[in-house]
């Protein structure tokens, strides 16, 4: 038996006070009758020590008055064994997500992680279904609850275990949105084998050291399903001085300037770091030493700064940037590679004079600045001969825009053949002939609209083609300010499988995709130049260029600057070949391309290698990994994540509050005080009414 107030049981003390009531007295037994007292002085009796306890059984009821009335206000209870959360022959669902992110390469750290771990998985029960994953960016089983369930129950808990001791934290960012929601998944899984769905508690526990970096996306707003509680177990580092360093790179897009070789790094401190001065410099592969003289760098805690990378030593490449004076080098250590600009050709084929402004290729030049990103060369080729055959395997684009000699037609339609795009600009009629060879027709009728003072407007647009898609949006749609003066009538019809992308207002088509051979042919019923429209005077000529230069695959996936886990795509690097990529580690795997390169899982510098063309690139931590301060379980709160403190995680405050918010509950369920008074009451009548007895018999004896 339990007591609620254990301290009203010192009232049963209270028994002495009959006790001694009994053993004395304070007057004569016996009184005896004299005559006149009045001339006697009066003393008080004697106070005399019985030699025996008279009236025993009187005695016992009052003292058991008043234990029945101290053990009623001591609230006494029954104690029962708590009921286990799940019931009988009902278990658990329980996944533990272990964070295998980069910040976990910090001292300490993934031990004491795969430490709690493994006690999450060896507090269930035979009754339990565990799963075990690890997350970064991703969440990936270790132990799924299929091959739990496919694996003895004896030996369940010692393949978890073992599982997870090989495991290991990997470079990629942490997100635990990502990790919270394959978990919530596997929870609401039943379709595998042993997977019948169970009314027990399902559970997540999470172990990570929850640095402030992490992302969650995905959870705001996110519907929880009933029934699911997050318990989480932090781990904690015992030095949290932590600052990483990061190359900021331009825009692509922005024009290159002459001279340009400054680079810009970010270097950030954590914020409850202890040290605030630090070191930058260059070094080689495999040194943690400077080669050359470094730059320092003040960073307060909780603060970052952009500072310009000091210039790299004489002869060594400038690829490994380095920050020391940190406690956790995990983070301490940047790959660049320099962006290089893709070279891109354009071939115009016609007579027109570069120097001319009212002749197309005047346009065409000017169209293309040189950017960080691509360079393109506008090369014009002479429309009375041969391609040479340098322009027919480097040149994704070519543009038509005059009429050409057969053996340029011959070129054009080799160019096509290979899968590639041409652009066919009529400037006039004369040209429908060597459209017509183009195309493989006989002939193409065409005939001149010059609308006797009028002008033409782009009235309809296929905005779900390629080309015009980039466009789509209201408020770059309007091509409605650009006058066409000139424009050549075609009818679509004349071309099997053409397709209108652009008409004129007036329904005459403006440009035509024509399939020849394997490539795609556009043809353009007016010209750019002044005499023609002024479409090269528009804001829409430029933004043009680019989309169909993008349609034809002239710009490249720009190979540079990537983050751990990020895929590479190689579709548009060379379609059709097979590469080569060298891994930091210096393993090797091959790819196919259109494909997406995924094993980017370690920093540092890969090598691209397809035949004779070489192309490198560099992949960095997510500058995220570098703020380590704690992240503040309010923002976890906001989310309203269903949250449990673990049993290892409950105080003694927490356990004692826990312990009285039962034995309340079974106090309350059981009221045994009720009965107690009631009892002390009854005695309480018993003692009154023996009490009087005595009296009455006592009087009548004398």
């Amino acid at each position: 038996m339990s007591f609620l107030a254990p301290l009203f049981l010192v009232g049963a003390l209270a028994v002495a006070a009959p006790i001694i009531f009994h053993l004395i007295r304070r007057t004569s037994r016996e009184k005896v009758t004299f005559s006149s007292l009045m001339f006697l002085q009066s003393t008080p009796p004697r106070v005399t020590r019985s030699s025996k306890v008279e009236n025993i059984f009187l005695l016992l009821l009052r003292c058991l008055v008043l234990a029945l009335l101290a053990l009623g206000f001591a609230r006494p209870f029954i104690q029962k064994p708590v009921a286990a959360d799940n019931a009988a022959g009902q278990g658990q669902r329980i996944v533990v997500l272990l964070d295998a992110s980069a910040s976990m390469r910090r001292d300490g750290l993934w031990a004491d992680a795969k430490s709690k771990a493994e006690q999450a998985i060896r507090r269930s029960t035979p009754a339990d279904s565990v799963a075990v994953y690890l997350f970064d960016r991703t969440a990936r089983p270790l132990m799924s609850f299929e091959q739990w369930s496919a694996t003895p129950s004896s030996d369940r808990i010692n393949v978890a275990v073992e599982r997870l001791s090989s495991a290991q934290p990997g470079w990629s960012g942490t997100h635990i949105g990502h990790g919270l929601l394959a978990a919530v998944d596997a929870l609401e899984d039943t379709s595998g084998k042993g997977q019948e769905k169970v009314a027990g508690p399902r559970r997540i526990v999470i172990v990570s050291d929850l640095q402030e970096g992490a992302k969650l996306d995905g959870l705001q707003g996110f519907d929880w399903p009933r029934g699911i509680e997050v318990s989480i177990e932090t781990v904690k580092t015992k030095r949290p001085t932590n600052a990483g360093v990061q190359v900021l790179l331009d825009q692509d897009d922005t024009p290159k300037s002459a001279g340009e070789n400054e680079i810009k790094i970010r270097v950030a401190n954590a914020s409850d770091a202890k040290r605030e001065q630090f070191q930058i410099g260059w070094s080689r592969a495999g040194e943690k030493s400077f080669s050359g003289t470094p730059v320092d760098a003040y960073v307060p805690p909780g603060q970052s700064r952009v500072l310009t990378a000091p210039k790299p030593t004489a002869g060594l490449p400038a690829e490994i940037l380095r920050l020391t004076g940190d406690e956790e080098d995990f983070d301490n250590t940047v790959h660049l590679v320099p962006p290089k600009a893709e070279q891109i050709k354009v071939v115009y084929v016609g007579n027109d004079d570069p120097r001319d402004a009212q002749q197309s290729l005047y346009y065409l030049k000017r169209a293309f600045p040189e950017t960080r990103r691509q360079n393109v060369q506008v090369i014009a080729r002479t429309a009375n001969a041969a391609l040479p055959p340098e322009d027919l395997l480097t040149a994704p684009l070519l543009v038509v825009g005059d009429v050409l000699a057969p053996e340029a037609v011959k070129s054009v339609r080799e160019f096509l053949d290979a899968g590639k795009t041409v652009l066919f600009a009529m400037k006039s009629i004369a040209t429908a002939k060597t459209l017509a060879d183009i195309a493989g027709l006989g002939t193409v009728s065409a005939q001149e609209s010059e609308g006797g003072g009028n002008y033409a407007l782009l009235g309809q647009l296929d905005f779900e083609h390629p080309l015009f898609a980039p466009f789509a949006d209201p408020r770059f749609s309007d091509f409605t300010k650009i006058h066409f003066w000139k424009h050549r009538q075609l009818d679509s019809t004349q071309f099997k499988g053409a397709r209108v992308i652009a008409r004129f207002d007036k329904g005459d088509p403006a440009l035509l995709q024509v399939p020849a051979g394997k490539g795609t042919l556009l043809v353009l019923t007016s010209g750019w130049n002044p005499s023609d429209s002024q479409l090269a005077l528009s804001s829409k000529f430029v933004p043009l260029l680019y989309s169909l230069l993008d349609l034809s695959g002239g710009v490249k996936a720009q190979l540079a600057q990537y983050t751990v886990g990020d895929p590479v795509s190689l579709a548009a690097t060379n379609a059709g070949q097979t590469f080569t990529i060298r891994k930091p580690d210096g393993s090797e795997t091959k790819v196919a391309a259109p494909a997406r390169f995924t094993e980017t899982e370690v920093p540092g510098i890969y090598t691209i290698t397809s035949g004779s063309s070489t192309q490198r690139f560099a992949v960095n931590l997510d500058p995220s990994e570098s703020r380590t301060a704690p992240l503040t379980m309010e923002e976890l709160e906001r989310l309203r994540l269903p949250l449990q403190t673990t049993e290892t995680k409950l105080s003694k405050v927490d356990e004692k509050k826990t312990s009285r918010l039962q034995a309340t509950e079974l106090e309350q369920h059981q009221k045994m005080w009720r009965w107690l008074l009631v009892a002390a009451l009854l005695v309480l009548v018993a003692e009154t009414w023996l009490a009087g007895w005595l009296t009455r018999r006592n009087q009548v004896a004398a």
